[in-house]
């Protein structure tokens, strides 16, 4: 966009250059301008701007007299470009139309044909010995006249095929002798010295604007007539027209003028006259008014098609500030972009040297052209669907030469211009890309994104990855409310801080029912967990599945989310708070089939507990996690709070280890190898061994066996018909209060015996529940060892060398003992249960009184049982309340049964 209004801002100056310096050279307002570059200079801007406003009025007076004028600018192009060849072959032996001075190898300036010589009190002679001493290079050179233009015959070729590139303050002179070329620390009289630094680069960067027209057919390729066929053939016929016509009066210039006066910038050593209109036939005013006619045939062109440039690009609403400018006047003329086009035309004007903006003009075309070849490469390497090129030569090396040599040129021109038009073209699509186009148009880059993702997905097949680059790449299980939004916020945000901005996350909720009729409410579901994650900064992408089973649906999402290596590695669910209170025996179902259906997968599972204590996602928090490490499960336990330290709400956090050992174990050997394990791991933390004697079951946890196991009767019974189950539930709450009136301690609340609930069940009641009660208790306790090993996990041997006998115990009070014996009269608890219940406890009792003022706690997950029994599957929820009790914030944590974490890693 900016070549199309750096390009009529160098042709107004192109026109001032003209105008003031070969047509009206008397008009020079600031003085004489061949002998002050200033005074050059000043001229362009004043006549630059006048005649900018001149092309500013035409274009708006209307677009039909831009094009029958470029009509008459073509003709002039053509009748200019024919003079010039005729003139070079009519001059062949040269002309005497222009004389150069040269003293000694050096040009001179401002020195008329009759005074160049050396005679004492001539124009030279007062130049260099004005100080009373001549300078002595005058004294050894002598002074001559050369022709400037010497002709095809003269054999100036071969003198002007080798570089003479100069730098700063150097003399122009023949060769490139240090005596003849170096100012030596002397003033330089009215000798023409190099105004900067000169180099190949420098004359593409200049040259390079004249052969950018090749892309007008493509930029007017709405008003061809069939543009598929049009452009190809007008872009190629342009690009062999105009290079045969560089390279060949490029080739022709050098055969037919002097060295010097080619180097010679604005003509100074021939009163700045053009040498092309002096070799021209029949005359120099062919040139001149030919050149200029199309030079400003030309910048009406460029001025007309950037306001339209500028407007559609405004209509798009591809860039959002520029929308005031998609107006249009009565006549349908963008008169808005064409003012704002002439402010930014004029503001180039102002620097009044066109050779500061040739190169910046340069980089824009050539990242133009870049971007065009680069575009092409793409789509043919992508293989687009709907990129069908009609040219049958075409190829994508092609494309990437072109890429390749634009990106050359670019830097050799001008490093420092090319990185600002690059940062530039950066800063545009980076605000096009944060503020959002309204109409997508496609790109390359999303195709570039669609295949290294392909490549990378492929490449992550290869095998499985090493434990060094093992991360959390979690897929979080959200319940939802009954109006579709998250229940547990506080869990997005503990994603996001265990994620710290990094890796995969996918957010999954569940809808019961049939997806035909909740299609509807599950794009509203996905709406509202999108919005939780953008609000709380889960990066990643979520998702709502209807399934008629819930527990069903987990699993399905559980087995098929991800895909191929970038599938979830770890599940994140919350806690089922309420499977107490719930009268439905399976409330914890869903839970549990869950557990184990992660585990079936090899997947990590986190369980936060609490959750609703989590921080926020901006606050900040500052003590202690602690992990208790009792089960091996792969580091993962050491992993979690290293990463959750790496955001900022938990980055003031430190971490402490605790590890469980029996008496006979060497506590201070496993505090050493524990300490380092984590030196080899890198991870800074505390370390601590706490030892668990074997002690005798209490009371307390005999009572709290026997409020689960009496509670499991409960919801046997609650599952009678209707009519008798509300005469149960008030029978229970009756003896409960009975219970509350005769006791002062939580640990004496009894619920009903279970042989009176015997006796006034009904039979059909007792046909339902006849396997849940008899048979199904019958295997419990036969298979109690092995449930025993997936229920306890690592702790299993923290109870082997119980032994089943009350003591007494500080939480049941002083009657605790002969209250356990009174229970035990009335209802035996299963063993199995008593030595599971006593673990926890006793577990639980030393975590509390370790980490109760942690800020977290992060422990093993037991294994849930095999078996679905209810018994079975509300005894293990009520291990784990036994374990977590008293704790705030709570994280369980059970491995996917792989390493994740090394001394490698």
């Amino acid at each position: 966009m900016f070549r199309w209004f750096l390009t009529p801002t160098s042709l107004a100056l192109s026109l001032s250059l003209y105008f003031q310096t070969y047509m009206a050279p008397w008009l020079s307002i600031f003085g004489d301008f061949t002998k002050d570059a200033s005074a050059m200079y000043n001229n362009f801007r004043v006549y630059g701007t006048g005649l900018l406003c001149v092309m500013g009025l035409i274009v708006y007076v209307g677009v039909k007299f831009v094009n029958k004028f470029a009509t008459v600018a073509l003709a002039c192009v053509i009748l200019s470009i024919i003079a010039v060849y005729a003139g070079i072959f009519d001059n062949i032996e040269g002309n005497d139309k222009l004389f150069m001075c040269v003293l000694g190898k050096r040009l001179l300036k401002d020195v008329a044909v009759p005074n160049c010589t050396k005679d004492e009190g001539g124009v030279l002679w007062n130049y260099f010995c004005a100080a009373g001493e001549c300078d002595p290079y005058f004294k050894e050179q002598n002074v001559s006249l050369v022709r400037g233009i010497k002709g095809l015959k003269s054999g100036v070729f071969f003198d002007n095929l080798l570089p003479s590139f100069l730098q700063e303050g150097q003399y122009i002179a023949y060769g490139l002798d240090p005596e003849h070329i170096e100012p030596l620390d002397r003033p330089s009289y009215n000798q023409v010295y190099a105004d900067l630094s000169t180099a190949f680069t420098i004359l593409i960067g200049i040259f390079f604007p004249s052969v950018t027209g090749i892309m007008a057919g493509s930029n007017r390729s709405g008003d061809l007539a069939d543009a598929q066929k049009s452009i190809p053939i007008g872009t190629i016929g342009a690009i062999l027209t105009t290079s045969t016509v560089y390279l060949s009066c490029v080739l022709l210039f050098a055969g037919t003028v002097d060295n010097l006066l080619l180097r010679d910038k604005f003509g100074q050593s021939i009163g700045g006259k053009l040498v092309v209109a002096n070799m021209a036939w029949p005359n120099q005013w062919v040139i001149l008014i030919g050149s200029f006619l199309s030079t400003l045939g030309a910048g009406l062109q460029s001025l007309t098609g950037a306001p339209r440039l500028l407007q559609a690009i405004a209509k798009d609403g591809i860039i959002p500030f520029l929308e005031p400018f998609a107006v249009s006047s009565k006549r349908g003329e963008p008169t808005r972009a064409l003012i704002l086009t002439l402010c930014i035309c004029q503001c180039g004007i102002l620097l009044g040297n066109v050779d500061l903006l040739a190169p910046l003009l340069s980089m824009f075309f050539l990242m133009c052209y870049g971007f065009v070849n680069l575009a092409c490469a793409l789509q043919t390497l992508l293989r687009t669907p709907n990129w069908r090129p009609r040219f049958k030569y075409y190829h994508w090396c092609l494309s990437l030469i072109g890429l390749t040599l634009c990106i050359s040129i670019m830097f050799m021109t001008s490093w420092y211009f090319a990185l600002i038009a690059m940062g530039m073209a950066v800063l545009i699509y980076k605000y096009i890309e944060y503020r959002g186009a309204e109409k997508e148009w496609g790109d390359g880059i999303r195709g570039i994104a669609l295949s290294a993702a392909r490549y990378s997905l492929l490449r992550l097949e290869e095998g499985p990855p090493h434990t060094k680059n093992w991360r959390p790449q979690i897929l979080m299980l959200a319940k939802l409310n009954d109006d579709f939004t998250p229940k547990y916020r506080k869990l997005f945000s503990f994603v996001s801080q265990l994620k710290a901005g990094k890796g995969l996350a996918v957010v999954v909720s569940l809808i019961p029912g049939d997806f035909t009729r909740r299609a509807g409410e599950a794009a509203a579901a996905k709406q509202a967990l999108r919005k939780v994650m953008d609000d709380e900064k889960v990066k990643g992408f979520c998702d709502v599945l209807v399934a008629s089973n819930i527990a069903d649906g987990l699993s399905h999402a559980v087995q098929t989310i991800g895909l191929g290596g970038m599938k979830p590695n770890t599940v994140i669910i919350g806690w089922p708070y309420g499977w107490r209170q719930s009268e439905d025996d399976r409330t914890w179902h869903v839970f549990l089939q869950t557990v184990r259906h992660v585990s079936a997968a090899r997947m990590a599972l986190l369980v936060p507990k609490g959750i609703n204590f989590f921080p926020a996602i901006g606050d900040k928090i500052a003590g202690n996690i602690d992990i208790w490490w009792i089960v091996h499960d792969g580091g993962l336990l050491m992993l979690l709070p290293f990463l959750l330290k790496q955001h900022r709400s938990w980055k003031n956090c430190k971490m402490r280890i605790f590890t469980v050992a029996q008496m006979e174990d060497n506590s201070i050997q496993i505090k050493k190898d524990l300490k380092m394990f984590l030196y080899h791991l890198r991870i800074e933390a505390e370390v601590e061994v706490v030892e668990m004697m074997d002690s005798d079951i209490s009371a307390y946890t005999y009572e709290r066996t026997l409020m689960m196991e009496q509670r499991n009767q409960m919801l046997r019974k609650l599952r009678l018909n209707k009519r008798e189950k509300e005469n149960v539930v008030q029978a229970i709450v009756d003896h409960h209060h009975h219970n509350d009136n005769n006791t002062k301690t939580a640990s004496k609340v009894r619920f009903a015996d279970p042989s009176e609930n015997k006796e006034t069940g009904n039979e059909e009641a007792d046909r339902e529940e006849k396997n849940e009660t008899e048979s199904e208790k019958d295997k419990d306790t036969k298979e109690a060892t092995e449930s025993d090993k997936e229920a306890d996990g690592g702790a299993e041997k923290l109870a082997n060398n119980v032994s089943v006998s009350p003591v007494k115990d500080k939480k049941a009070g002083g009657d605790a003992t002969k209250g356990s014996e009174d229970v035990k009269s009335a209802f035996k608890p299963d063993e199995g249960n008593v030595r599971r219940m006593h673990t926890a406890v006793k577990l639980n009792e030393v975590i509390v009184n370790k980490s109760h003022d942690a800020q977290l706690v992060i422990l093993n997950l037991p294994g849930p049982p095999k078996e679905t029994y209810m018994e079975r599957e509300s005894n293990y929820m009520e291990f784990l309340e036994v374990l977590t009790e008293g704790l705030e914030r709570v994280l369980m944590v059970r491995g996917g049964g792989r390493e994740v974490i090394t001394i490698y890693s």
